[in-house]
């Protein structure tokens, strides 16, 4: 007879799951590194690591790699850890294994915003859309939550889910009747419309840097909350957990987050779906493990699908939000087969 199966304490895997984060901010350091180095004219290390430390007034490598790949590498990392963590903190506040960030509308408000500055303001570059993409995210999302509150009951995972998807419907044909009916707008929105990391000056992201910050403060907290309501309200209650100051927190990250990185790369949609199943099929459904995994998934994932991008259609390139989607897809049908499989 064979012995028994052990399971394993959760105290010993946590030197697994830190070790794990190492091996993966490793990774994310070397695709960093990737993406200052790659492009339509590929660079040894020792010219990136000059032009980092040691710039010359006229190089053009140099000149390459401080004014256009670094500023396109940051926004990368600030999208993609967004992303990520928006997507896990969606997901495990509805108790939907395929939300992600557009569940409240965010994108949906975003474009609406945008496509609103470009045909009745006139608004022309990506800078000028940022800030109405990160007030219509907000907007979005607020009246989503708002209307999810009014009628019976509290605000549910699956009113939340509801709301969002009507909001997210009637933005979206608003967002079509107006390009229908102008085609300037529709001539620049289907540029940010794609999700791209490049046109994105410094004063841009440092303006929104900070925001994606206080998205990641708030949400770090939120572990313990998550895992409590994953077993349901009731539950969550019993176990000490203030459910709607929670839901509230997690919210407001979720704002911060979707808004920032909307505003920064347009509305790239995969990131936030894929990347926390990624992280759960690596460390489990504990929360306190997801976020930071997700944190680092996140922007490599599109910072991979930015380089991937430039290599493959030299002297040009494809949009990272449109490599996203074609690489995403693929891995997220494996995930969902690997889990029924696991389940049956």
């Amino acid at each position: 007879m064979s012995a028994p199966a052990v399971a394993v304490p959760a105290v010993r895997r946590v030197p697994t799951r830190l070790a794990g984060l190492l091996v993966l901010a490793g990774v994310l350091v070397a695709v960093c590194a990737a993406s200052l180095a790659w492009g339509a004219r590929d660079l040894a290390p020792g010219t990136v690591w000059d032009a980092l430390v040691a710039p010359v007034a006229g190089n053009n490598d140099h000149a390459v790699v401080r004014e256009l790949r670094v500023p396109r590498t940051v926004v990368g990392l600030l999208a993609g850890v967004a992303l990520g963590v928006a997507g896990a903190l969606m997901q495990g506040l509805t108790r939907n294994p395929i939300a992600d960030p557009g569940l409240l509308g965010v994108n949906a408000g975003s474009s609406l915003a945008v496509v609103g500055a470009i045909s009745l303001l006139g608004v022309g570059s990506a800078a000028g859309f940022v800030w109405f993409a990160f007030l219509g995210a907000a907007v979005a999302a607020l009246t989503v939550y708002g209307v999810a509150s009014v009628g019976w009951g509290s605000v549910t995972p699956v009113k939340l889910a509801l709301v969002g998807a009507a909001f997210a419907a009637v933005a979206t044909s608003a967002v079509t009747l107006v390009l229908l009916t102008d085609e300037k707008a529709l001539a620049q929105y289907r540029f940010w419309q794609v999700g791209s990391l490049v046109n994105r000056p410094w004063s841009t992201i440092a303006v929104l840097a900070p925001f994606v910050l206080a998205g990641l403060l708030l949400a770090a907290g939120t572990g313990r909350f998550l895992n409590a309501v994953a077993l349901g309200d009731d539950l969550a209650h019993g176990l000490g957990q203030n459910v709607v100051l929670g839901r509230l927190v997690v919210l407001a990250a979720v704002v911060l987050l979707c808004g920032a990185a909307t505003s920064l790369a347009g509305p790239i949609a995969f990131v936030g779906l894929m990347v926390p199943h990624v992280a759960r099929a690596v460390v489990g459904p504990d929360h306190r493990w997801v976020l930071p995994y997700a944190a680092l998934l996140g922007p490599v994932v599109l910072l991979v699908a930015d380089v991937v991008g430039r290599l493959v259609a030299q002297p040009s390139e494809i949009e990272a939000g449109l490599v996203v989607a074609v690489l995403g897809a693929p891995v997220l049908i494996a995930l969902v087969r690997g889990t029924k499989a696991v389940g049956s």
